[in-house]
């Protein structure tokens, strides 16, 4: 039996550069597992994990070193809205049927509440108010000169924030506008009977990333249909996802599924049966 060493990384990616620098091996000829996709945590700080693989290792292969002590990086700057890496893809998986079977898998494992639209929901003024009173104090912490407004619309609580450093506010890949959504979906949900959709937009910023969404979604959907192979898009919250799945729900070609645990699923976009086994014959 060969054996086995397991590699770590910021992402998935990251973890298999590393593997195949440590063992000498191309990318396309590393056998390797996912253990963990990791996770960029709250802020960047509180909860972060490293993705890890595990890999088979070839006979052949030189013994892999140990791994080497953590390095701390300094804070990037915030990124800018036309930022290309935003949005972690992985490698399709050649079994389509065996990565199916371990997405249902995965699915059963960790099931989604369901997030309803808000006029399916009382929410109260005073509740509303209480957060954002809460989000106004957190803007304040981080900048000068923001306000922050409440509304309620069919489908959202929508929290407004304006002036002040509004690339601040959002962080790098929006990390920081996603942990201050996170904290409004905590305080309003601790009040409700069921998940509400919660909305917080900085400047526009959710606007400009629907758009890049949608086109990350067809591009990959094309890619899907073409390959006949499935592809995942990694760390996504729950309004990313529901982006994809309401772009590509009438496409015929291929279908979505998010899997995983926590605040940040995946999202996986699957060729159709039909045209995968169209693409498999294709190649025989």
């Amino acid at each position: 039996m060969s054996p086995v060493s397991e590699f770590e990384g910021k992402t998935v990616e990251n973890a298999v550069e590393k593997a195949c620098e440590a063992l000498n091996i191309s990318k396309e000829k590393l056998r390797y597992n996912v253990i963990s996709y990791g996770s960029s945590g709250i802020f960047g700080l509180v909860g972060v994990k490293k993705a890890k693989i595990r890999v088979i290792v070839p006979e052949s292969a030189p013994e892999p070193p140990k791994p080497p002590e953590p390095v701390f990086e300094k804070e990037s700057p915030a990124l800018s809205d036309s930022d290309e890496d935003e949005f972690e893809i992985e490698e399709e998986c050649a079994d389509l049927e065996h990565a199916q079977e371990e997405l249902q898998e995965h699915a059963a494992d960790s099931p989604e509440e369901e997030e309803v639209p808000a006029n399916q929901v009382q929410v109260s003024e005073e509740i509303m108010d209480m957060c954002r009173a809460v989000l106004q104090r957190v803007a304040d912490s981080i900048t000068d000169d923001a306000s922050v407004s409440v509304s309620k619309t069919e489908e959202y609580v929508c929290f407004e924030i304006a002036g002040g450093n509004s690339a601040v506010l959002i962080g790098k890949r929006g990390q920081t506008l996603e942990a201050i959504q996170y904290l409004a979906e905590k305080i309003i949900n601790k009040h409700t009977a069921r998940r509400v959709r919660i909305r917080v937009d900085i400047e526009g910023y959710l606007n400009k990333r629907k758009e890049r969404l949608e086109s990350l979604a067809k591009r990959l959907a094309e890619k899907v249909k073409v390959s006949g192979k499935p592809s995942t898009i990694g760390q996504m919250n729950a309004h990313d996802r529901r982006i994809i799945h309401i772009a590509l729900k009438d496409n015929v070609e291929v279908r979505t599924q998010s899997i995983g645990e926590g605040f940040y699923r995946k999202l996986v976009i699957f060729p159709k049966k039909k045209n995968a086994k169209k693409k498999a014959k294709e190649k025989k």
